[in-house]
């Protein structure tokens, strides 16, 4: 063990003990930090023009701050982008988290002094617990790879701006700097394949411990090793013993992962976002992700079937119940005040407050009014994949609209890394397990109204190729697992020969 983990092991049950601690009182946390995120922000444009200075309590806040998604902050985000202080939070922010949009264009998400602290301490958080629940530090010794956006900064009117990955990677602390990988350089190559073919040089030969980013492009760095090498990613890394992910539901790539791999290596999950580092695994006994409720933020939670009416129920921590599904509101010390962030999720545990993520607002599909989400169409495949052996690249959901007599359905795409014997077989199945996850799905199928999904099996990259042609491979981007619309269908549609 070298001198890294050996240290490493102490600090870590320094600080777990009093990650546990703060844990168990999160419900005063969240109390506190609405009370101070509205003290402080009295002196800013938005606090004004809500009445910060009226404001104590919960019901208060409601009252008088709806949720907002993107486009209706953009107002006020304009502001900050021109240089005007104080408009948000107090000051200008340090830096603008560029993230795309469907309907806005691109985001500038503002980050502040105060809070990409809570990023940086919540990874950090998340390694440190898994070093003191396991012993396992080794890691720490060896080379540690982060596939991330360009660390490249422009400015905005003297803010820098830049992909959130490529923000972090300028406040990775110092003793990780040695061990980490890409080089400087590499990282700011910008097209994601040039670049890729760049990390497999550097890394080839090293003694690679760790990697973390999002599991696809985990995937394509793997297979262009084993590619490169004729070699099993556990024979070239013999060491590397942690993978940590977040971004995307894990299930669906663990499986063509680890084969890759050539062995099952321990996971870290985390649910970091331009907008805040929402929750981190802080143990491998049990499932979900431990929320971070004392780090700046201050979270609502709106039944997610509310959240488009025009007066949604809107929780606090006290309020929530297990295994529901709710839309993750926010406000922070970024400036972000009853954000819609877009994501879905569902208490696992109360005491703690663990989550687990279950999808995206608009990622859904209820062209006839079945709602299915992508924790259920996730479920649906992997457990069928998973009774026939089979393994999954990526895929996507759309809807397909009959015309004349046919009856509508869902339309499935596809990539398989190893296809099912008789793909009419594994639909059938497939559909069978997401009309027990949804019963109006189930409704639909039953009443005649909706035909049994059907599949579409796709070549081999198609989803690369999809990506490259909307010019977002790489990086923090992924593909929608569901669409209300065939803009996704009808491109990968022309990829089937």
């Amino acid at each position: 063990m070298g001198f890294k983990s050996r240290l490493a092991i102490p600090y870590a049950n320094f600080i777990v003990k009093k990650i546990h601690k703060e844990s168990l009182q999160a419900i005063t946390h969240q109390q506190n930090i609405l009370q101070n995120l509205l003290a402080k922000a009295q002196i800013t444009v938005f606090g004004k023009d809500h009445h910060f200075e009226q404001i104590t309590y919960h019901k208060e806040f409601i009252d008088a701050v709806p949720i907002r998604d993107y486009e209706e902050l953009k107002p006020y985000i304009e502001r900050v982008k021109n240089a005007e202080s104080n408009v948000l939070w107090c000051g200008k922010p340090l830096y603008f988290a560029k993230t795309s949009g469907t309907t806005s264009g691109t985001k500038y998400i503002p980050i502040t002094k105060q809070s990409i602290t809570s990023h940086i301490e919540a990874a950090k958080n998340a390694l440190l617990c898994y070093i003191a629940e396991t012993g396992h530090a080794k890691f720490a010794d060896g080379k540690m790879i982060f596939l991330s956006g360009s660390p490249e900064l422009s400015k905005t009117n003297g803010i820098l701006t830049g992909r959130l990955s490529g923000i972090v990677n300028h406040h990775v602390p110092a003793y990780l700097t040695t061990n980490r990988k890409p080089s400087y350089n590499t990282n700011c190559i910008d097209d994601w394949e040039e670049k890729l073919d760049a990390i497999v040089e550097e890394t080839i030969h090293e003694d690679m411990r760790l990697i973390s980013g999002i599991p696809p492009w985990m995937q394509m760095y793997f297979d262009r090793l084993s590619e490169k090498s004729q070699q099993k990613i556990a024979t070239l890394f013999p060491n590397l013993s942690l993978i940590v992910h977040g971004g995307v539901n894990f299930e669906p790539y663990k499986k063509k992962l680890f084969d890759t791999i050539g062995r099952i290596i321990p996971s870290i999950e985390t649910f970091p976002a331009s907008e805040g580092f929402f929750a981190f695994q802080d143990t491998q006994r049990e499932i979900g992700l431990l929320l971070n409720t004392n780090a700046g933020m201050f979270f609502e939670f709106v039944p997610a079937h509310e959240i488009f009416n025009e007066k949604p129920s809107r929780l606090n921590l006290a309020q929530v119940q297990l295994h529901v599904n709710y839309a993750l509101i926010v406000s922070s010390n970024a400036g972000l005040w009853a954000y819609n962030i877009g994501d879905t999720i569902k208490f696992v545990s109360l005491q703690p407050f663990r989550i687990i993520v279950t999808g995206r607002i608009k990622h859904f599909i209820s062209a006839f009014g079945e709602h299915v989400i992508a924790e259920e169409v996730e479920y649906a495949l992997m457990t069928t994949a998973q009774q026939h052996n089979v393994s999954i690249v990526e895929f996507t959901v759309a809807p397909y609209i009959a015309h004349n007599n046919e009856m509508s359905y869902h339309e499935w795409f596809i990539e398989f890394e190893n296809e099912p014997t008789e793909l009419q077989n594994f639909a059938n199945e497939v559909d069978k397990a997401l009309c027990m996850k949804n019963t109006y799905y189930h409704d639909l199928i039953s009443g005649n109204i909706l035909s049994t999904l059907r599949i579409k099996s796709l070549p081999k990259n198609a989803f690369i190729d999809y990506m490259k042609s909307e010019g977002k491979l790489g990086g923090q981007n992924k593909v929608p697992r569901l669409s209300n619309d065939r803009k996704i269908a009808d491109k990968l549609q022309s990829l089937i020969k």
